[in-house]
Order: structure tokens, then sequence, then C-alpha cells
């Protein structure tokens, strides 16, 4: 093979030669084949820059190229769809020529080395995909997982994981309105952070980040430059171990000040016109950011790395390339636009620098101290990284679970203790500590904020809102991949069904162990066969997402959990939805049928020690016909309050309505089935709901017409949680009791 056209000036740095014959691109993560592709590709050996660019866009960070066969799977399109998988985030239609513009991504391995800047970054990137669209970012939310609260490693996971992003959102302004936690020894030392930003945006400002236009120049917005992030792309896409600990380096670090000036400034540019295109500089900074601009537009790019921003001396052109540093971007204008457009930044004192230029070789051209340091073809480094279908097991814990009998449990004598025990467990106790240091009020649009089955953030100037939810069961998606798939996706529209809200479109976080064992990658595309199934259904198309895979500790991978974000259209405000019932006499239902169905359920868990068996079922079709019935029914304003039934079933979706409205409720319940289950189990397609006693009969009407089965199982009274099932009384509680017990349970932990 030809040695390298194209100059290294960094004397430390390896010759093309000595990448070759040591393989120090294995290093880098890249293959034997891989590598030989790359050498084709430039028909010589690359240099140590070169290599380093293919290495982090060829990451599965980066191109996929694990999940990409498994992602296509998913309906990308639909009538609200404007913009799906692609850009920086997905775009849908919500009428009057607007438009909700969400994403959905994880910062897992940085948050499990230094959590707060983790935490931290991973929000500053999402918001940076969300402005990046020309969208005014109105609300984040973020979905977490980590080990048992026992352990002080998971503590300090905790804390610092909740401030990083308590402290990037609440310096830039935007409410963090909602989530979930988890807690599960199977996080152990790979937690889970995905941060998920929405916004708002006209049809008119929608942007794409694309390098037009040939000759046009090539700017940088942002801070300088630093070392810090440099593989992160390639140190994401790869298992966590011992000496991860070494790479602390790869952990970027936030400036969320930096972020609002940055914020404001481009979307100024945005809204004056002068603009070509723009991107974030996230996962592989600046050579991802040019890279990909240059490919959409079928175009190449020029880069003068002397004329780079740096904070630190001696930066070498791999260094410069590589690197992470955050609240940066990159945008392509025309000659005549480059006036007004640096004006803006000036205004903001923020930095920005001519760094290039559009080109049409269709080549990504490095140039460092006089020298061209790189070259290499984009549309190679964008799209021509292979994709693998990886060898598919089904495990045998899957199999051994077939014939596994969940009922054999013997019923405990006080389903109370249950109760009481089942809110005191972190999962499903009061988030309080986490929220309450979150600003979640910020710019006055939350509506309902943190604690309710979804968060509500108005739309300025209209009657409408949006209703957000996060969700994922991952024990459910453990003992039965495809059925654990659909229940995610069914349970997040469900949420904003709950809450008044049309179910639009989902975004969707992949977080899995490595595909390289043969029964993790049967996981992901089993799971991933289950969501796409139910958006189907559902009519919730997926248009963006992010996959983190190799997430293991050293007992394996975690529990597979495939994050749903979703977004739902309340068509007016009067349709606003919550949790809480409402008051003294108001008739209480239950919408939909139990099942003894224990597989997976926090009361198998928590009670019995144990996760087995299969979880509950899930029929899509009846969960479209509940929704529907049940959205139509809230739209009537027939409907007072509305909770789905989740982890720990009736009993604890009874209390959480009880807790959340300050009110009492007086249940009888008649059933075949063995107490316990009515209680706890966790059959899906069901929702507790209230009405007035003047609504009740309509109620019933509208949701039996359906052909939905529905219960008037009681009536909301003072102080008092009173379950009787067959006569026979099995919870007589204080709700001001297990209010305390659920608010308890974090703080006592943390102490």
């Amino acid at each position: 093979m030809a040695q390298s056209s194209v100059k290294s000036n960094a004397a430390k740095e390896p010759t093309a030669a000595q990448i070759a014959e040591q393989k120090i691109y294995r290093q880098m993560g890249v293959t034997e084949a891989e590598y030989e592709l790359i050498c084709g590709f430039l028909g010589r050996n690359p240099n140590y820059v070169e290599i380093g660019v293919f290495s982090v866009m060829w990451s599965e960070h980066c191109s996929y190229k694990n999940s990409k066969p498994v992602l296509r799977k998913f309906p990308v399109t639909g009538p609200r769809v404007l913009m799906g998988p692609g850009e920086g985030a997905g775009i849908v239609d919500i009428g009057d020529n607007q438009a909700v513009v969400f994403k959905i991504e994880s910062h897992n391995h940085p948050s499990a080395i230094e959590p707060f800047q983790g935490a931290a970054t991973g929000v500053g990137g999402i918001i940076r995909d969300i402005f990046s669209m020309g969208s005014r970012p109105i609300a984040l939310m973020n979905s977490l997982r980590f080990g048992r609260l026992e352990s002080e490693r998971v503590k300090y996971l905790f804390e610092h994981v909740v401030s990083g992003i308590a402290g990037y959102g609440n310096c830039i302004g935007i409410p963090t309105v909602g989530g979930e936690v988890v807690f599960d020894e199977a996080y152990e030392g790979n937690p889970l952070v995905n941060a998920m930003c929405i916004g708002l945006i006209n049809h008119d400002q929608i942007q794409r980040g694309v390098a037009k236009g040939v000759g046009n120049p090539v700017y940088y917005v942002g801070p300088a430059t630093g070392r810090d992030g440099i593989h992160g792309a390639t140190f994401a896409s790869e298992e966590l171990t011992a000496e991860s600990e070494a790479k602390r380096p790869a952990v970027q670090v936030g400036d969320p000040f930096m972020e609002k000036l940055c914020l404001e400034a481009c979307l100024e540019l945005i809204a004056s016109g002068n603009l070509v295109g723009i991107q974030d500089m996230g996962a592989a900074g600046l050579t991802c950011s040019s890279a990909e601009m240059a490919a959409k537009a079928g175009n190449g790019i020029e880069l003068y790395l002397d004329e780079v921003p740096q904070r630190e001396t001696g930066m070498t052109p791999y260094e410069m390339m590589l690197s992470e540093s955050q609240e940066r971007m990159l945008f392509v204008c025309t000659p005549e636009q480059e006036e007004a457009a640096t004006a803006i930044f000036d205004r903001w004192g923020i930095i920005c620098k001519k760094v290039g230029k559009v080109t049409d070789d269709g080549r990504l051209r490095l140039f460092h101290k006089g020298e061209q340091v790189a070259d290499m073809p984009v549309q190679e480094l964008t799209e021509a990284c292979p994709t693998y279908n990886k060898p598919s097991k089904v495990p045998a814990y899957y199999e051994a679970n077939a014939s596994v009998d969940t009922t054999r449990y013997e019923e405990p004598a006080d389903l109370q203790a249950v109760l009481e025990k089942l809110l005191d467990v972190p999962s499903i106790a009061s988030k309080e500590w986490v929220y309450n240091q979150y600003d979640y009020m910020v710019r006055t649009g939350t509506v309902i904020g943190p604690g309710s089955d979804a968060a509500v953030v108005h739309v300025p100037g209209t009657r409408k809102a949006l209703a957000t939810s996060t969700d994922c069961n991952g024990r459910y998606v453990y003992l039965d991949p495809e059925m654990g798939g659909r229940i995610a996706v069914a349970e997040a529209a469900r949420n904003v069904v709950c809450s008044g809200a049309e179910p639009l479109a989902i975004t969707d976080n992949l977080n899995f162990g490595s595909p390289d064992k043969p029964e993790i990658f049967w996981q992901l595309t089993t799971s991933v066969d289950g969501m796409a199934e139910a958006c189907r259904v559902l009519e919730t198309p997926v248009i963006g997402g992010n996959v983190s895979l190799y997430n293991e500790n050293t007992k394996g991978a975690i529990y597979p959990t495939p994050v749903i974000g979703m977004v739902g259209l309340i068509h007016d405000l009067d349709h606003i939805t919550s949790q809480g019932f409402k008051a003294e006499g108001d008739a209480i239902f239950l919408i939909g049928e139990t099942n003894v169905e224990f597989g997976g359920s926090e009361y198998q868990a928590s009670i019995f020690n144990v996760v087995e068996g299969r979880p509950p079922v899930i029929d899509l079709a009846v969960e479209k016909t509940m929704q529907n019935a049940l959205l139509g029914s809230i739209q009537a304003g027939l409907v007072q309050s509305a909770h789905d039934l989740s982890e720990g079933g009736l009993g604890v979706a009874l209390a959480e309505s009880c807790i959340s409205g300050k009110r009492g409720a007086s249940v009888s319940i008649e059933s075949t089935l063995r107490a316990d289950a009515v209680l706890y189990s966790e059959s899906q397609s069901r929702v507790l709901v209230s009405t007035t006693q003047a609504n009740a009969a309509a109620f019933a009407e509208a949701i039996g017409k359906a052909g939905v089965p529905i219960a008037q199982i009681g009536t909301v009274t003072g102080e008092t949680l009173n379950v009787s099932i067959n006569g026979a009384s099995k919870i007589a509680a204080q709700v001001s009791k297990l209010q305390q017990i659920w608010k308890d349970a974090i703080p006592c932990r943390m102490a």
C-alpha cells in the first residue's frame, strides 16, 4: 500500500506506516476489515489524523453500524411528520403553521465516569440539537437508571447526575418538566442518563445542517476548542471496564451560560435569514459536523485548522478534529451574508471565526501550518461504514422463563403492608428529591410539572399544549423483548392520553449491552420488532433518537432498556387532565381488564425478590381502542382525573391518585381473581378514572360503547384509602401515612 501523500506535522504522532504495522487503529475501535476498506477509499494508508477521523465517524455512536439494519424496521413517516430521522431532531406538525421539535439522547458512559459533567453535557448536547433546527427549546425531560440506593457509589452517581442536570437546565433557563428514575441492580456500575429536549418552531423557520453553495464560507461559533472529549464517540461505543476511569479526560466540560448566549445568537441568525445551514458540534465534534454537512449537500469542505479557536497550546489537527468541547456550532452562509451574520455574534460576545469553505470535490480536506494534513472522501466517511447483521441467539434464560409459574407465590396475609412496602420502593416512591432541584416553572409555560402521568407545557399564544412522557420497563423487555417493546410505546402513549393529549410521535433511546453477544443482539432486534408494531398500531412514528450499546457491568449487560420519549398534542387547554382525585363524591372507574400477571412486576421483585416468567401481555388493538375512547371522553369534558396503571398495579395507582389529590377513596371490588392480583397485577391497557357523579353514567356509556371493559369501583372520600375485595377489607390506610412513606423513601436513603 502506498504511503500517505498528506503530511502530519505532529512529530509525536505515529506515521501511516507505523499505524499499519503496529495496528494502532485497533486501539481506536477500527477492525482489520474496516482498516482495509479505509485504505481502499484513500488509495493509501491513512495517517494519524485520518484514521482518527474515520474511527469516530465509523464508531457505533456516529455510524450505527451494528444497529442501522434494525432501525430500518421503524415506521418513520406519517401525515404530521415534517422531518424524520437524519437531522439534529425530528419535527411534527401541530397545526397553525407550528411544529414541535424533539429528540432524546444518552450520555451513559460519561456519566458513569464523571456524573456531574457527564449528565450536564448530555443536557447541553440535546439542547443544541433542538436549536440547530431553528427551534426554541421550551422543555427538558430525562430518563435515569441507577443501581440500588443502598450502594454508596450509586448514591454518589445519583446525586451528581441529578445535580448536573439541574445545574445545566436551571442556568440556561429551560424548565426540566418531568421524566422517570428507576433503581435496579441491573444498572449497577453502568447508569443510564437519557436527556430529551422539546422545542417549538414555525414551518418556515426549519433549518437543516447542509453545506450548500460551492465557495461559501464555513464558520465556527462558540468557545475555543480544548482537549476535553477527545474520542468521546468511540468511548461511548465500547464497554465500561476497570480501565475506564483512566478515560476521564474523554468526558466533556459544559458551560450553560455560554450555551445560553450561543442559543440566542443562533436563533437570531436563523431569524435574520443570513444562513445556508447550521449544525451543532456534538459527538466527534468538528469532524462529524463538517463531514455530515458536506455529505448532505453532496459537496466537500476545506478546513483551515490554524483558524480554529484553541484554548490550549500546541493542539494538533488530530486533537482539534476529535475534541468534543461543548457549546460549539458550525454554520455556512454566502459571502454576501457574512457581515450581517458575524455582526450578530459580535453583539452577543461570542467567538465567530471563518475556518473553511465549501468545495465541489466531495472531499474533507484539512490544512494546518501551510500543509494539507488530511484528505478524505466525505461520502465514505458518512455513508460507507459497513453495517453488520450480528449473530442473534435466543437466550437460555428466556426459554427457561416460559415454564415459570408466577402464581406459585403464597399470597401475603397483609396486603396493606405490601402496598406500604411498594410505596417505599425508590422506583415507585416520590421523586420530589429529584425534581425539587429542577426549575420546572421557568419561562412560565409549565402547566403540569413532574409527578403526574405526563408533563404538560403550554404552546404560547394558543389554546394548545404539549404533553410529554418518558417510559420503559426494562424488566418487561428482559423477560420478553417483543412484548416489552410493545408495552414501552403503549405506556408512553397512555401517559399522554391520560393528560388529555393525542399521541403524535416518539423519539427513542435504545440502551442495550454489547451487540457482539448474540443474546444481546437478539434482545435488540426483538424489542425493536415490538416497538415498531406498537408505533404502527398507535400511529406514533419514530422521528429520531439514539442508540447506546455496550452498556455492561461486571455481572453482564444491563436490562435491555429502549426508552420511549412520547409527545402528544392537547388541542384545547380545557382538556388538560391530571392523576389526582379532584372532589369528594366523585365516581371512581377502572378501565380495562385485570388478569393474574406478575411477571416482571414490582410486586414480584420487591415482595418475592425474583424477576422471572413472562411480562404482562398487551393487545395493541385493545390498547388503541381504549386510548381513543378515553381521549374522546376527556375531550367531551366527562373526566375529572385519569391515571395509567403501571408499576404496582391498581393498589399503587389508587394510592398515587389519593396522594396527588390530597383525598381518600372508598373502593369495593368483586372479582374471581386472588386479591393480590386484583391489587398488584400489572395487566396492560388499564386506567384509573374519576368523574363527577353527574357525568358517571355518560362516561360509563361512552367507554362501554367502544367495547372497552369498565367498572365503577368506588367514590372519592375524605382522608382514608379503603379497599375491600369480595366484601373483605384489604386496605384501610390514612392517606397521610401512605404519603409519608412515599415521600420519605428516597430522602431517607440519601441521608
